[in-house]
């Protein structure tokens, strides 16, 4: 998945502007390492690190983590690296991703449409084959099939939800407009931003991290904006497993954790009604979850 991903953004457009890609590996035990630095021997020509020009080929820097810090903390450590070099933008991307080659120059374009801009995402699509109901759809609709178009927070329930998931990209979805929250699959962020709110916060590990951040931008007076125009390709869950024992705890944990940070006093009320429920009859890692969220257990947690 990571070298599909890198074998992409080789063919990127980015007018004006310069491009390093930075590869955190997160403690990998799969021989990524290894194949990652083969390929960029390889591919050399393309990726010459660090880039210090507008030649338009983005350069390639591999970090390696000791050990899996988390989606959270393990984007942190790109940030940080990125910072350090006097990086205008940091834009994250998972690696189970293909992008379009204008997706970049859209997303740095929307961002300085308005100096009020903090955060960026784009349009996102099921990979073909990847999608939820690959039963609902005809074969000229594969690839086209929306996993998010803009992000919402249900601030009575407390959930975060994509715009659009499951439909047909028929330009519904075709405004720039401002959004609850940006995905951290594909998330460009202004270094004033992260100057000012911090970075994401390692106590999720791994999911809503994206929704606490944007939060935090929101309140410090950012936009936070959806562009139609910058594209790319996702192979869902393709690390985590939608559905599996790992999803159950960290969405479970980690909403409880979001909703007693940001939502209203009658939010609160209802989901701590609902974490004793879900103690009793929840299902055997959401009761972890749970279990974890009250004994003040994040980062990694009991998983």
């Amino acid at each position: 998945m990571t070298l599909n991903c890198l074998r992409s953004l080789a063919k990127i457009r980015c007018d004006g502007f310069c491009v390093e890609v930075v590869v955190v590996d997160n403690g990998s035990t799969d021989g990524s390492v290894f194949r990652i630095k083969e390929y960029v021997q390889k591919y050399s020509r393309l990726f010459v690190p660090p880039i210090r020009d507008n030649s338009g080929n983005p350069s390639i820097r591999l970090i390696e983590n000791r050990a899996n810090l988390g989606f959270a903390e393990g984007n942190n450590v790109g940030i940080k690296y990125a910072l350090g070099e006097g990086a205008d933008y940091a834009c994250l991307l998972n690696n189970d991703t293909r992008v379009d080659p204008n997706f970049l120059v859209e997303l740095v374009r929307t961002a300085e449409s308005d100096g009020k801009i903090g955060i960026v995402g784009g349009k996102i699509y099921f990979e073909k084959g990847y999608e939820f109901h690959k039963e609902r759809y005809k074969k000229e609709d594969l690839g086209k099939v929306i996993w998010y178009a803009g992000g919402k927070i249900d601030w009575d329930d407390v959930y975060a939800t994509h715009r659009g998931v499951d439909e047909v990209d028929q330009g519904q979805y075709d405004a720039v407009s401002e959004t609850g929250y940006i995905n951290g699959c594909l998330m460009l962020i202004k270094r004033e931003v992260l100057r000012k709110v911090g970075l994401f916060d390692p106590k999720y590990f791994l999911y809503y991290e994206d929704a606490d951040l944007s939060v935090r931008a929101q309140r410090a007076g950012f936009k936070i904006i959806y562009s139609p125009w910058a594209k790319i390709w996702h192979l869902n869950a393709g690390s985590s497993g939608s559905g599996s024992f790992l999803h159950d705890y960290f969405t479970t944990r980690n909403r409880m954790l979001f909703g007693m940070k940001y939502a209203q006093f009658r939010s609160k009320i209802a989901l701590l009604k609902e974490s004793l429920k879900l103690l009793k009859s929840g299902r055997q890692w959401q009761k972890i979850g749970i279990r974890d969220f009250y004994l003040n257990k994040f980062g990694k947690g009991s998983w």
